[in-house]
């Protein structure tokens, strides 16, 4: 043995013989219960960043289990990643002097998939850099053809079930971007903007937008507000900026009678609580801006006898961007007397685009939403009777309860190319009827059993084999879908709309299984433990609850546990804005991926930030090399002795006679049995901790140095039991870092000749 353990020299091949001697793909055993993780699907072309390294935690999992015998699955996979990978590539475009309405749909989608096609093996590489072993054979890809089939069957159902439903509401639509984006991906920032007090007939309302004021259709106190108290259903001519309107006072308990002047102006195109209160009460929802972010008067240019004043107004407010179109008004509205004064202070919350930052606009857009409250009644009691259960509890099942219970319809919608075309065709004859046709009805009469086609292909022929099976879902092939079902026209336009992202990866853990017939679905699902972080619990994880009760009638997973997010030194959230983004890659060449490892999970409760810096990791670095040249240590007193040292069983324990050797015996099968406990409990810092001190402290430091003279004697007694103890310690530390531990092990007779990987798991006695 060298004398230090050479990181950069031994992971690659050692990983390399680990998949080469299919140890990470496991054998379908029906005798035995498997222990299943799905990982969840990183952006198939993004490289890794230090949340991703927190993959250590299923990793430590997986090895765990297999070598408890546990038949073992960790299945990989990549996602399209939707809105994230068409903005990364609309950046792309953007260096070039190029914009995405530059190509046609077929095109932009063929340069979005040779990008993704080009980067797809860079974080598969990088995770194996890290030691993950998982089932490569196994690897999926959210647009495998059989993968989307299955997701187009679940929107099938869901629609023929009366869960999925097409409704033109209030969408967090991004100008910049040009898509909506749920509630859940709204990002709320505060800021500080004039409040604008204007005259509204005999009243003055207050607004941060007055921009809108061009499609209000009422105005709303509140019934308690004694000020308003007659005011409410009397109507009022308001003088505009474009003429009179006329306005109902209509009663809103949820108006605030301390804000501004306590009356409110509605607006239901543009503000989602005017929207509600439109709904309720019958008013107008029509929009003043388009979804470019600019002002669009159309409306009001084509009146033939409009005032030529107010005409020239509306030219001049026509296409101009919010900002640029406020600025104007404010001008005017001074102008005609009808702005009273500006708060210039005005502090509020605004949704922002959490791609871009941009401002997000509320616009009434046709979109498909998902009924949730059926689907999370169901996920909901799978939690409380104890089927799922969240890790850590306390915190996060109150948080998944309280949104749950409070679900909203889920837009599945996206106004982008890239991703499964949503398989919807409108007739254009009978329109606004809706005719539903899905992809899988064509596909059975052109290629009939998709999955016997996908059999007859390698992976790397499936692009060119099956092209004109996947390609109806971005719309680079001409297949005509069926008449329309009421009026038999075949005037049908197919829908633009891709889905969100998050309904495909929400059926992940069927459809990376092969639902519902395969072998892998029938053994390995519901799969035993999903690991993630905790801000996607209402993102992905709910929504995987929901999805898999509703087409399996199953829960997917047995344990929810969500793990540390990784901070700075300083606590803070890395970014690359702030400087402080660590590459776990760069950790990886400079400490080796053990130590950086070892650094995450060392400390880190779950559910909690944990502080990761270079000098933690150089630690972990120092670590390894300490366990390493222990292992020297052993072999130099072995090689001095000339002789055979015996194997420590049940038969040389009954020998033992030094009060030393029996003590370290008697504390290794309590650290045995306690770091078992702990990773069957999810503490792995707990674990991790107990190893470190007890093989550093308790062994090098105190073990070593009081026996040093039996060893320099060649005590048989006392180098046999030091190498048990310390082949014991490479077993439990193998999970966390598993390079080092698989060197060493590789230098020491054995038994049994098989590698630490699938080595049995320690047991106290």
């Amino acid at each position: 043995m060298d004398k230090n353990f050479d990181s950069k020299t031994a992971e690659e091949g050692i990983y390399r013989t680990w998949e080469s001697g299919g140890y990470f793909t496991p054998a379908i055993d029906p005798k035995k219960k498997p222990f299943t993780i799905l990982l969840p699907l990183p952006n198939a072309n993004d490289p890794m960043h230090m949340g991703h390294a927190m993959f250590t935690v299923q990793d430590i999992l997986i090895r765990y289990h297999r070598m408890k015998g546990d038949p073992t699955l960790w299945l990989p996979g990549g996602d399209h990643a939707g809105i994230e990978t068409q903005y990364v590539f609309e950046k792309r475009l953007a260096k070039e002097g190029k914009s995405r309405f530059q190509f046609d749909r077929e095109t932009l989608y063929t340069m979005i998939e040779a990008f993704v096609e080009q980067n797809k093996t860079t974080n598969r590489d990088q995770m194996k850099r890290l030691g993950f072993s998982m089932d490569w054979s196994r690897y999926r890809y959210s647009l495998d053809p059989d993968i989307v089939a299955t997701v187009l069957d679940t929107f099938r159902k869901m629609h023929e079930d009366g869960l999925a439903y097409r409704d033109s509401r209030l969408v967090n639509y991004c100008t910049k971007d040009g898509t909506g984006f749920s509630d859940l991906e709204v990002l709320y920032v505060e800021r500080t903007d004039p409040l604008y007090y204007m005259k509204y007939g005999p009243f003055t309302v207050a607004t941060v937008r007055p921009e809108t004021k061009f499609r209000d259709t009422a105005l709303a106190v509140n019934p308690k507000d004694k000020r308003y108290k007659d005011a409410i259903g009397k109507t009022y001519e308001i003088v505009g900026l474009l003429g009179p309107v006329k306005m109902t006072v209509i009663p809103d308990p949820d108006v605030d009678p301390s804000f501004g002047t306590g009356i409110m102006k509605v607006t239901p195109a543009h503000d989602p609580h005017d929207f509600e209160l439109g709904k309720k009460f019958n008013l107008p929802v029509t929009p003043i801006i388009d979804q470019r972010g600019r002002m669009d008067f159309a409306w009001f240019l084509t009146q033939q006898d409009s005032n030529p004043k107010y005409r020239e107004r509306a030219e001049k407010y026509h296409g101009k961007k919010v900002a640029e179109a406020r600025a104007i008004m404010v001008e005017d509205l001074k102008a005609d007397g009808l702005l009273i004064k500006i708060d210039e202070n005005y502090v509020h919350r605004i949704g922002t685009c959490y791609r871009c930052g941009s401002v997000l606009e509320p616009l009434p857009i046709p979109q498909w939403y998902v009924k949730t409250k059926p689907l999370a009644k169901k996920a909901i009691r799978a939690v409380k009777d104890g089927k799922t259960k969240i890790v850590p509890k306390k915190r996060f099942e109150k948080m998944y309860f309280d949104w749950m219970n409070n679900i909203l319809d889920w837009n599945i919608s996206r106004q982008i190319v890239w991703g499964p075309r949503i398989p919807v065709w409108y007739c254009l004859d009978c329109n606004p009827d809706i005719t539903i046709s899905f992809i899988d009805k064509q596909l059975a009469k052109i290629f009939g059993d998709y999955k016997s086609i996908i059999s007859k292909y390698q992976f790397s022929d499936l692009k060119k084999g099956l092209q004109s099976l996947s390609a109806p879902l971005h719309a680079t092939y001409s297949l005509s879908p069926e008449p329309c079902q009421k009026c038999h026209s075949t005037h049908v336009l197919q829908e633009t709309d891709t889905f969100d992202t998050w309904f495909l990866s929400s059926q992940w853990p069927m459809t990376t299984l092969g639902f519902p017939d395969s072998a892998d679905f029938k053994y390995f699902y519901p799969t035993s433990v999903l690991d993630t972080m905790w801000d996607i619990l209402f993102f992905w994880v709910a929504r995987m609850m929901m999805m898999g009760l509703y087409r399996t009638g199953n829960i997917p997973f047995e344990v929810i546990h969500l793990h540390s997010r990784v901070v700075d030194q300083h606590g803070k959230k890395m970014s690359k804005s702030k400087g402080n983004v660590m590459n776990p890659i760069d950790m990886v060449d400079k400490y080796g991926a053990d130590a950086l490892r070892m650094a995450l999970i060392y400390g880190a409760a779950p559910g909690s930030d944990i502080a990761i810096s270079e000098d933690k990791i150089r630690g972990m670095r120092n670590f390894a090399n300490k366990l390493w040249n222990m292992g020297r240590f052993i072999h130099m007193n072995i090689d001095a002795t000339g002789k055979e040292i015996p194997f420590y069983d049940n038969e040389f324990h009954k020998t033992l006679t030094d009060a030393n050797d029996k003590r370290i015996i008697s504390e290794l099968n309590m650290l045995t049995a306690g770091v078992t406990k702990d990773i069957e409990r999810y503490r792995f810092s707990d674990a991790a901790q107990a190893i470190y001190e007890f093989a550093w402290h308790r062994v090098a430091d105190v073990h070593l140095e009081k026996n040093k003279d039996r060893f320099k004697s060649g005590d048989i007694q006392a180098i046999t039991v030091l190498r048990h103890v310390y082949i014991t310690l490479l077993k439990l530390l193998h999970p966390f870092m598993p390079f080092v531990t698989e060197s060493v092990w590789a230098t020491f007779p054995r038994k049994r000749t098989e590698p630490l990987i699938v080595s049995s798991w320690p047991t106290a006695g």
